[in-house]
């Protein structure tokens, strides 16, 4: 790129834009918002206290009420077992009618030949099936199909003899069924739903603040106040002294435009009388001229201050940047330092302020003019080229000078910079690039700098693309990285 601006020129030949350097920041880690980490901090929160509440349902009534089906059921076993073994062949015949009439309870006689499939889990709670083989003791067994017949099946033995008995399962289901689990669901999403609400309503001042302080940034202070009403103290307080430091820095901005229009009033005209002086009185060609000259450079540098110094907001507008670089080559194509070679599409817009993007290419042109001279000439020889991607222009002037050491590419943009090979020859404030890094980014652009493989400093500048419609696309600093060399 470059570091100057001005020269004879030929608008002609092509000048590939190369890759551009890598950002010039790096990309924060992705990471939550607040909302989502307060979201799930509470969820967290709310799934530990259910699995916390069902650990203690099921310890205060799973258990008892495992005990108390056991106990139902094997009651029915013993007393079932009881009545047969003390009844005669006849009564015992009535019972097990009367049982299976009344009470739904079927008993049948085991034979060495029945198939039956042991229950499992799944079909009886495991807490009452350990209860149940507990209280009949041995040679007891819990099936859940006997000879192809689904039920809740007992064996048990009479001395010798063997039975079954079959119950209703429906009379002793497994415990809590899919009502709990239903409730469980219904209680979790509801529990979700309003940690969603607490966290919105948490972080809703703050997204407000995040909000006026970008407003602040860009230089909008009067769209920044915040509401000095809030419910919650601390947020009211905070809210109130955002409004202040706003309107503090609005004043300061204010003092600051009226500081600058003094300066240049009250600077200028001992300038204007300097320079009348000097012509009339001084008889000396030679330190007329000299004196002419510094007086001159200082109205530079005072046009330098005031550049850097302008407040950081722009109108952004479709501009065609060809007929922006065409009227900066012409300011500079009478002197006889400097060659200029343009490949820009005629039709190429960008979303700029056209006053200060013609800044932006003058002070690289006179940078490249000073610093990026070719040594065996003594002229620089600038390339400009520029191309769509996506929805960014990216736009390239280089020289074809010496180039600047590496570890200097990073403080050439700092204000009153000057690179060792651009002290002795330097006759600015070291304000160009500082003011070009800062008018690109008033422009919602990006800007960096590059020693090129050929030899030379390259800048690289990307300034978004208008859509169809004019409107501005939003810009994202990330997008540079698809030119990272």
């Amino acid at each position: 790129m470059i570091r100057g601006a001005s020269t004879s020129i030929e608008a002609t030949g092509p000048a590939p834009l190369e890759t551009a350097p890598a950002p010039l920041e790096m990309r924060p880690r992705l990471g939550l918002s607040l909302f989502w980490r307060t979201f799930f901090l509470l969820a967290l929160l709310l799934v530990g206290s259910i699995v916390a509440w069902l650990q203690t349902f099921r310890a205060l009534e799973f258990e008892p009420r495992a005990v108390q089906t056991a106990q139902q059921i094997a009651s029915l076993v013993n007393l079932s077992r009881a009545a047969l073994r003390y009844s005669d062949e006849i009564a015992r015949v009535s019972l097990i009618k009367t049982l299976a009439e009344q009470e739904g309870v079927r008993i049948l006689p085991s034979k060495p030949s029945d198939v039956y499939m042991t229950m499992d889990t799944a079909d009886l709670d495991e807490r009452i099936a350990e209860e149940l083989l507990q209280r009949l003791g041995p040679g007891t067994a819990l099936a859940s199909v006997v000879n192809g017949e689904k039920g809740l099946w007992v064996g048990f033995k009479i001395d010798a003899d063997g039975y079954w008995l079959l119950m209703d399962r429906n009379r002793f289901n497994r415990l809590g069924g899919k009502t709990w689990l239903i409730w469980l669901v219904t209680a979790a999403g509801l529990s979700l739903a309003g940690a969603a609400l607490i966290a919105r309503l948490i972080n809703r001042p703050l997204k407000e603040l995040s909000f006026a302080a970008s407003r602040v940034r860009d230089g909008d202070f009067d769209a920044s106040r915040l509401d000095e009403k809030a419910v919650t103290s601390e947020i009211r307080e905070v809210n109130i002294g955002f409004n202040r430091m706003a309107q503090q820095l609005a004043k300061i901005e204010q003092d600051r435009a009226v500081m600058l229009a003094g300066i240049s009033h009250d600077l200028r005209t001992p300038l204007a009388r300097l320079r009348l002086e000097t012509e009339m009185s001084v008889q000396d060609p030679d330190a007329r001229d000299h004196m002419a000259a510094d007086i001159d450079q200082l109205d530079a540098i005072i046009d330098k201050f005031l550049d850097y110094a302008r407040p950081d907001h722009a109108e952004l507008k479709p501009v065609a940047l060809r007929d922006v670089i065409d009227a900066c080559v012409y300011a500079v194509q009478d002197q006889g330092d400097i060659r200029i070679r343009v490949d820009v599409p005629a039709t190429l817009q960008v979303l700029a302020d056209e006053v200060e993007l013609a800044r932006v290419v003058s002070n690289l042109l006179e940078n490249a003019r000073r610093y990026g001279k070719t040594p065996e000439t003594g002229i620089a020889v600038v390339d400009i080229a520029a191309k769509a991607r996506n929805e960014w222009v990216l736009l390239k002037v280089r020289d074809h000078g010496m180039g600047v050491a590496p570890e200097a590419l990073p403080n050439l943009v700092k204000p009153f910079f000057r690179g060792d090979a651009a002290r002795t020859a330097a006759t600015g404030a070291g304000l160009g690039l500082a003011i070009v890094e800062k008018t690109v980014q008033r422009m919602g652009g990006i800007f960096a700098l590059a020693n090129t493989t050929s030899g030379g400093l390259a800048a690289h500048i990307k300034l978004q693309k208008p859509k169809s419609d004019g409107s501005l696309e939003q810009a994202d600093g990330s997008a540079f990285e698809d030119d990272a060399a």
